[in-house]
This record gives C-alpha cells, sequence and structure tokens, in this order.
C-alpha cells in the first residue's frame, strides 16, 4: 500500500516518543500489504474498526493511541487522516475526521 501523510505520523511521535516505535511497525506492514478488501486488514489487525467512508481505526501501542486512515482499495493508498491519543481519538469523529 501506498502510505500518503507519513509526516502526520512522524510529528506525532516527536510529541510521544512511545508511540514512535509501534507506529514505524504499522507503518512497515502497511506499507508491503496489498489489502484489497476489509476483510484482509480485519485478518491481520482484528482490533480493528470500520466506520465508514472506507476508514479504519487501528488501536496503537496497546490502545494508548488511535490511528485513523482512509483506505482507496482499488489505488492501493492509506490517507492518514488522525493520529492522536484514545482521549483525543474520543473527542472527534472517525468518520469525517481530516489530517490533525
Amino acid at each position: 500500500m501506498r502510505i500518503v501523510a507519513v509526516g502526520t505520523l512522524q510529528r506525532f511521535w516527536a510529541r510521544h516518543p512511545d508511540a514512535e516505535q509501534p507506529l514505524k511497525a504499522w507503518y512497515d506492514e502497511a506499507r508491503h500489504a496489498a489489502w484489497t478488501a476489509p476483510k484482509e486488514v480485519k485478518a491481520r489487525y482484528a482490533s480493528a474498526s470500520f466506520v465508514g467512508r472506507n476508514r479504519v481505526v487501528f488501536n496503537i501501542k496497546g490502545n494508548d493511541y488511535r490511528l485513523v486512515v482512509a483506505v482507496a482499495w482499488r489505488f492501493q493508498a492509506v490517507y492518514i487522516k488522525f493520529v492522536g491519543t484514545h482521549a483525543e481519538y474520543d473527542r472527534i469523529d472517525a468518520a469525517t475526521v481530516e489530517k490533525s
């Protein structure tokens, strides 16, 4: 998959260093994936949530952080829409949020 807006992840882990390795691990796995349907994401990430509009929510670092992405299945692209703490996630609408 092609990951768009990686800088959003980098800026986040600059503020939350304990998130760096878990986010890098997610990025590396997603970059090498070839997802064509939600069931393929769910097979790898059982705790992933699908919230509409091709949005997927991933739990990062034992659910300390949340990552919201939009997946363009046909184009093999993943767009980073939000990364934040669990508390920050609770204040957004994952189906409509744009880059934070």
